[in-house]
């Protein structure tokens, strides 16, 4: 049984279970696990894995519309590297600031693998959950998808076997035929612009904004595709989709169109929004000042998932 299946078996005993995170009073609380053989790609730095690690959390708490408060860690390695183990905290606390949180700990424990659970604290009034979204609803998403699938490619050009990359800007060049540059540097290079690609910003200040008009969000995190699953047997209804979809262009660059857009709809892991807001809403919505993009997709229908015109697949992320 894998991680889905198992998460729908235990439905019957936390009916309250089924949004990105719990809702407790005014609080919001959700947790996640990440391990080195199924979420860390081998040259993520310990920088990227503090920061996508607790952000992967703040991100469950920007889909509720939460202002984010606080996130803790446990850190779990067969042993502890102080260079390593500062990396981690250092991600960790910059992705809370980001946010507008605070990293206020944690724990450390020996395991076989490494291994990294988080939590993460939010504050909302009235969360926004995933069963709301309405027949005629819009569909919207915020960012770019892709960007992770496009770091994996990259990781795996990197052929590291666990080099330990920094971080470079998005836009240097992918070019390693003529730039004078040794084989060892190129490599280290191409690791580094992946560990940038695999940090992200979680969308907690336009979830907040957006919140107050959502009838439905969640975060992207096991793809487009799975999540619009997710997201029409939660609010039981169905969406018709259309292109073009915020694909990031770098995944065109490096794939043919089709793959390009089987990766960026299927690969999941970029922790961006879905959501759905009702007609009556968008002209409120739309005059939200928003620190990121955010791009109408499709609209909600009574029954039935579709990608222009043709039927969607339930394909995504599937942990275990």
């Amino acid at each position: 049984m894998d991680e889905r299946h198992a998460l729908e078996s235990i439905g019957a005993w936390l009916p309250a279970a089924g949004d990105d995170a719990a809702v407790v009073g005014t609080n919001v609380l959700t947790t996640d696990m990440l391990h080195a053989s199924t979420d860390f790609p081998a040259g993520v730095n310990k920088y990227t894995a503090g920061w996508r690690s607790v952000g992967a959390s703040l991100s469950d708490v920007a889909a509720m519309g939460a202002e984010a408060a606080a996130a803790v860690a446990v850190y779990a390695a067969p042993e502890f590297d102080e260079r390593e183990l500062s990396d981690f905290l250092a991600g960790a606390s910059d992705v809370c600031q980001a946010v507008g949180a605070e990293y206020v700990g944690g724990d450390l424990d020996t395991h076989e693998e490494f291994t990294v659970s988080t939590t993460a604290l939010g504050r909302v009034d009235s969360p926004v959950r995933r069963s709301g979204a309405m027949p005629g609803d819009r569909v919207f998403v915020t960012g770019t998808l892709g960007r992770s699938a496009l770091a994996l490619s990259l990781f795996e050009a990197g052929e590291t076997n666990g080099s330990d990359g920094g971080g470079r800007n998005d836009d240097e060049s992918d070019d390693s035929e003529s730039d004078g540059r040794n084989g060892d540097e190129r490599e280290d290079s191409t690791i580094e612009r992946a560990n940038d690609l695999f940090r992200f910003t979680p969308r907690v200040a336009a979830g907040v904004a957006l919140g107050s008009h959502a009838s439905a969000m969640m975060d992207i995190s096991d793809g487009l595709a799975r999540s619009l699953h997710q997201l029409a047997t939660a609010s039981d209804c169905g969406f018709e989709i259309e292109s073009p979809l915020p694909i990031d262009d770098r995944l065109f660059e490096r794939f043919d169109s089709g793959e390009a857009r089987y990766r960026g709809t299927t690969f999941g892991e970029d922790f961006e929004l879905l959501i759905t807001v009702p007609e009556s809403a968008i002209d409120a919505a739309e005059a939200r000042s928003l620190p990121v993009e955010v791009t109408e997709v499709g609209r909600v229908v009574t029954e039935g998932i579709s990608f222009d015109g043709e039927g969607l697949p339930d394909r995504g992320y599937t942990h275990g």
